[in-house]
Parts: structure tokens; C-alpha cells; sequence
């Protein structure tokens, strides 16, 4: 399906130096502000304690972050999601509070901070069992706060979650440019995990740059975007063979121009689609998936444009020809092999 069709190719390849040198300089700033900022790493990475609450009233986020400075925590993260009622809060490690006590101070804090107190609370659950927690009760009765749940995660299982995350990356480019190189050729391989991890690069310049968040979430969706733009390349790379065979007399330049505005539409209509679930999530996915979506903005984005301006571009510099994919036909001897 298409919804409009190109007479004429756009040459972008006549271009492809500017966009090149647009890409290296976006590039070299994405690594700056990694070496420079660094990134601000979730309590998945560090090691920190996980809190869901729901208050009785909607919650003020902002005196909830200022009481738990008042208690030790630099920088607090406190979110609300679902409801205006419904608060996560992501606590960094910190050495004047254990792991174990952390947990039972915040909600201690957080429970005075709403005029309440701490008591013990006989429940039955859905097992028909008893079960005793704690609640924080107003003057009233009411319960003002309830602790709905609690994680922690140590250092250790931080750097394992650290290294396996890296670990996932390497092994995603490796069979990407693996796949690439045994079904087209190694410069198209080369060239299209160069753009790739072009890709990637920018991402993390992003969250580096704004601070925001990178958690667990984010790497799924960095690992996403991979796959994604990889796709790209291949149907760009595929409309390349099929032109060397259909234009034998064309240049390099008049092939790649003439793959690239062919598969314009199709690039419209599925990147199109595929951002608009993605816009979905970014604005009204809540917190829990803002910063997933907001990597995958961003990389269907560049990854789009890396596709055209950047893959495509360093496999003509690194010299892609007809040969490298069609390979010539080799003429019958007419002796067959037999010298007079």
C-alpha cells in the first residue's frame, strides 16, 4: 500500500556528506555529555529501596520529597501513578540508614508528616489467613497512609542487573551485524551497526543531557529500538539488490536515491503508525512508561533518519557495488576443460 507515489528520486545521496557530518557532531555530543553528566541511574542500577503508598487525601508530592530530605535523602523520587492518591517513591542507598530500617523510617516520617501514627493492625487475607501489618491511623481513625509495598535492591544485584544489561546490548549488535553480513554483505553490515548504535548513542546523550531517568525500562526499550531500525536498514538494503539487478547501467548513487525514495511511503506509513502508539504511551502511559516511550520518540526518529542519511550513506563511502551482491556468471568453457 502506498499513499502517494515519488516520480521523480530525490538525490539524497548528492547530500549525504552534510547529513554525515550532522550525524558526527551529534554523535561526538551525545558522547560528551555521557563522559560529562553521566547518567542518572535508577535504584534497579544503584541498589535503594522501592515504596508503593496510597494516601487518603491526594497526595503532595512535593511535601513528601521535602520531608524525606529531611531524613538523610539528597535526591528522593517520588511519583504518583494510577491516582492522584498513589505515590512510588525510588530511595537511593544511603550509608546512615540500612537497608532493613529504611523502609520502616520512611513510612514513619511520612506518617507523622500526615499527623498520624503507627500501629499494628490484625487483616485477614484472601487465604483466610491472619495477618498483622502496620498502618498509620489518624486521631479520627481513618488510615491516613497505607503501605502497599516494599522492595529492596542491594548493590550487588544492582552491578549483576548492571552487567547483564551490557551484556544483552553486545549480544544484540553482534547477531544484528552477523544476520546483516551473511544475508547482504560486510560493508552493508558494517555500515548499518554503525548506524545503529548511532542510534543508541543519541538516546543515551538525551538522558544524559536531561537527567533523565535510565532504569530497566529504558534499556528494554534501547534494545527495542535496535531491532527497529535495524528492519529499516534491511528493507533499504533489499530495494539496493533489487535495483542492481533491474538497473544495470545506473550509478551507485542513482541506486541508493532511487531504493531509498521507493520505499518512502511504506518508511511513512509504519514509522507513523508505530509513533503514534508510541506518543500514546509517552502521554498517557503515566509514569511507569513515560521514559520507556520517551526512548522509543527518539529512536524511531533517528532511526529513521540514520537509515537513509547514515547507513546508507557509509556503505556507498565504503565503496558497495554491484558485485558485492549479484555475483557475475561465470561463462561455460565450450571446451569444458579440455586443451588441444
Amino acid at each position: 500500500m502506498e499513499f502517494f507515489r515519488i516520480k521523480k528520486d530525490i538525490p539524497f545521496m548528492r547530500h549525504a556528506l552534510v547529513f554525515n557530518v550532522i550525524s558526527a557532531l551529534t554523535f561526538v555530543a551525545a558522547v560528551f555529555f555521557l563522559f560529562h553528566r553521566g547518567l542518572h541511574l535508577s535504584v534497579e542500577f544503584t541498589g535503594g529501596t522501592v515504596m508503593e503508598l496510597k494516601y487518603q487525601q491526594p497526595a503532595n508530592l512535593e511535601g513528601i520529597r521535602a520531608s524525606l530530605r529531611g531524613i538523610g535523602y539528597d535526591y528522593p523520587e517520588a511519583a504518583g501513578f494510577g491516582t492522584a492518591h498513589d505515590v512510588m517513591l525510588r530511595l537511593p542507598v544511603i550509608r546512615s540508614i540500612s537497608g532493613k530500617d529504611a523502609s520502616q523510617l520512611v513510612f514513619d516520617t511520612l506518617c507523622k508528616a500526615e499527623k498520624g501514627a503507627l500501629t499494628q493492625i490484625d487483616n485477614v487475607n484472601a487465604k483466610g489467613e491472619h495477618v498483622v501489618k502496620q498502618a498509620c491511623m489518624t486521631a479520627a481513625g481513618a488510615e491516613a497512609v497505607e503501605l502497599r509495598k516494599v522492595e529492596f535492591v542491594g548493590p550487588q544485584v544492582g552491578e549483576e542487573l548492571t552487567q547483564n544489561g551490557l551484556n544483552a546490548l553486545v549480544m544484540v549488535v553482534v547477531g544484528v551485524m552477523l544476520y546483516l553480513a551473511i544475508r547482504f554483505e560486510w560493508k552493508y553490515a558494517v555500515s548499518a551497526i554503525i548506524a545503529n548504535l548511532h542510534d543508541v548513542v543519541i538516546i543515551l546523550g538525551f538522558f544524559a543531557f536531561f537527567q533523565w531517568e535510565f532504569s530497566l525500562t529504558v534499556l528494554a526499550g534501547i534494545l527495542a529500538v535496535l531491532g527497529y531500525s535495524v528492519n529499516e536498514s534491511v528493507v533499504i538494503f533489499d530495494r539496493i539488490r533489487e535495483n542492481f539487478r533491474k538497473y544495470r547501467k545506473a550509478t551507485v548513487h542513482e541506486v541508493i536515491d532511487n531504493a531509498i525514495t521507493s520505499t518512502i511511503s511504506r518508511t511513512i506509513i509504519t514509522h507513523g503508525s508505530t509513533q503514534m502508539m508510541v506518543l500514546a504511551m509517552l502521554f498517557f502511559g503515566g509514569p511507569t512508561l513515560h521514559y520507556f516511550a520517551m526512548a522509543l520518540t527518539i529512536g524511531i526518529c533517528f532511526g529513521i533518519y540514520s537509515s537513509v542519511f547514515v547507513a546508507a550513506a557509509i556503505a556507498m563511502w565504503l565503496g558497495v557495488k554491484r558485485e558485492d551482491l549479484i555475483k557475475p556468471v561465470k561463462e561455460k568453457d565450450e571446451t569444458d576443460g579440455a586443451v588441444v
